[in-house]
């Protein structure tokens, strides 16, 4: 398994529901997919972290140290946003602003990891990679098994 085509896919999922989000009908819709999107992006940010980005921070360069240590604090942030979301009522104009901002922040790191992060992911061996993405799919597998506990990130 390729951890990179693992993680596009995670990403345009995102994005979709992103979009979905913009067209809810009501405040329940709308409570449901940003549960849906904190569920994904839950996962997502646990496997990078716990998977992708320490080989990631292995490859011999400055710039794959500075890439790594920038997501982990952009995940920080997401996560802060995420943790907030639940109190706030989906009607209440403080909830779209902060899906706005979530969405936003999202779209930063993802441009990021795609344009940027994963051409250092091609300096890993290919072994090494296909054992990586067998792990990250095999942790997003037993996730999305596993009864959801709300973004605990």
């Amino acid at each position: 398994m390729d951890p990179v085509k693992l993680l596009k896919k995670q990403h345009r999922e995102v994005e979709a529901l992103f979009k979905r989000v913009g067209k809810a009908e009501g405040p329940s819709e709308r409570r449901r997919l940003m549960d849906e999107i904190g569920a994904k992006l839950t996962l997502h940010t646990k496997i990078e972290e716990e998977i992708f980005y320490p080989a990631v921070r292995e490859v011999p360069t400055k710039k794959a140290e500075e890439m790594v240590l920038e997501a982990y604090e952009e995940h920080h942030v997401v996560k802060l946003v995420l943790a907030e979301l639940p109190q706030v009522d989906p009607e209440d104009e403080r909830f779209e602003a902060k899906m706005t901002v979530l969405e936003e922040l999202v779209e930063h790191h993802v441009e990021e990891e795609e344009d940027e992060m994963f051409k250092l992911a091609d300096k890993i061996d290919d072994d090494e990679l296909e054992s990586l993405g067998e792990r990250m799919a095999q942790e997003a597998e037993q996730a999305e098994a596993a009864p959801r506990n709300r973004h605990a990130a």
